[in-house]
């Protein structure tokens, strides 16, 4: 006790070593300090599991977004320009002045129509025929640089079309089957109009990740697409691919201008709106929830630290006889706390950084545990878990989580520093 009582009355400043060594062996467990022990233990693992909920939870939402919106945007143009006042006769014209604005990766002229698609497999399913030119679709990487079987060389001249995996999965066709299209806008006859109905040889089969676009899009040649839906001599539309999605504002004045001609202007976030402000609310309400765990813990390092006083109480007494201040006693307990917190917080960053990087590992694991699919991509989408970790969200994570370990520590440690010598006794 000689070294301990001699540090108690150096004038070593805040934070000594003497201090140090107090919080750390008040840390350390002792066989009748147990249940404090088991409760800095709970609170650890609370702390060390909320921030690694956390990271991983926001990691697999911002993953979740990016890479729907890498595919959205990939599949889809960041602008869709419409014709307000006549046909689209002169979309050449229209596209290669687009293309010439400042910003604009490239602009494509597309003819879109609900179809109903059958295949080898009895009954059908709706789909998307995207009449589009063959140069144009290579210039859509997520696409073209995702063909798993065939090839889209000489897609312009022949009128086979491109589907997605999922569907040829569904409608059982494989690679040169014919796929059959039946279009309600048909033909005019004396009894009506009748469904259009023809066969296209599958000349390549995609697959971008995404369920809804590999079970539902087929690619047709622009020139096929125009006879099909009657469109001869005219586009329906210009999809424009901007080099930065969110400048999409700037662009507009400047695409409207180049198109001279009236024109009705959409962006992406228009289109998806409702869907990306849902993953933003969910987002946000996962982040609030998730935190009152770390909250917990928290609170279990108040608990634990009051109990920890009560049963130091007559150590306290020692130390404050032996010349240790007030603020020399806060300090103990504030080290003794914070340490809990910042080793959880620590322990709780490594932890979901290692499951952020093997997340899909991880689910792959699950899945073959229970013999069930995991984040099955008929309902989410998409075909992998994703898991894109932000480093200033990390640091908000870890920010919160110092900040509640270090304000559950104040007032067991100012209870402590308000003890004298004599009344610390009775917390024997």
């Amino acid at each position: 006790m000689s070294e301990a009582a001699a540090a108690a009355r150096s004038p070593a400043g805040a934070f000594s070593g003497f201090e140090r060594m107090v919080a750390w062996r008040y840390l350390r467990s002792r066989r009748k300090e147990t249940v404090i022990s088991v409760i800095a233990s709970i609170s650890f693992l609370g702390i060390m599991l909320g921030v690694a909920t956390l990271i991983v939870v926001m990691a697999v939402m911002n993953g979740f977004r990016a890479e729907l919106l890498t595919r959205i945007l990939g599949v889809n143009g960041h602008l869709i320009v419409q014709p307000l006042d006549s046909p689209l006769e002169d979309y050449a014209q229209v596209a290669s002045r687009i293309n010439g604005v400042a910003g604009v990766k490239y602009a494509i002229p597309l003819i879109d129509g609900q179809v109903l698609a059958q295949g080898n497999v009895g009954g059908g399913t709706g789909a998307l025929v995207r009449g589009i030119r063959g140069e144009d679709l290579a210039k859509i990487s997520i696409v073209s640089s995702n063909i798993k079987q065939g090839t889209l060389d000489g897609f312009d001249a022949g009128e086979g079309v491109a589907i997605g995996k999922r569907m040829a999965e569904n409608l059982g066709l494989v690679l040169g089957d014919t796929i059959t299209l039946i279009s309600p806008e048909g033909d005019v006859t004396p009894l009506g109009t009748t469904p259009r109905m023809k066969g296209y040889k599958v000349a390549a089969i995609f697959e971008v990740g995404m369920s809804e676009y590999d079970s539902s899009i087929v690619y047709m040649p622009f020139s096929e697409a125009q006879l099909y839906f009657n469109m001869d001599g005219r586009a329906q539309t210009i999809e424009v691919y901007v080099d930065n999605p969110d400048n999409v504002d700037a662009l507009k004045p400047l695409v409207e201008q180049a198109a001279q001609r009236p024109v009705d202007l959409v962006d992406w976030r228009q289109r998806n709106e409702t869907f990306f402000s849902a993953l933003q609310v969910e987002r946000n309400v996962m982040f609030m929830i998730l935190t009152l765990i770390v909250l917990v813990a928290a609170l279990n390092i108040i608990s634990g630290l009051i109990m920890l006083v009560k049963d130091k109480g007559h150590d306290i007494a020692i130390l404050r006889t032996m010349g240790a201040s007030r603020g020399a006693i806060l300090r103990i307990f504030l080290m003794t706390g914070a340490a809990i917190g910042v080793t959880g917080t620590i322990a709780g960053v490594l932890l979901g950084v290692v499951i952020c990087l093997n997340i899909e590992s991880i689910r792959q694991f699950f899945s073959w545990m229970t013999g069930r699919i995991l984040f099955n991509p008929e309902l989410y989408f998409l075909s992998q878990l994703p898991a894109k970790m932000d480093p200033r969200e990390t640091t908000y994570v870890v920010i919160m989580a110092l900040a509640l370990s270090f304000l559950a520590t104040v007032f067991p440690a100012w209870r402590a520093a308000r003890l004298d010598p004599v009344e610390a006794l009775r917390y024997e």
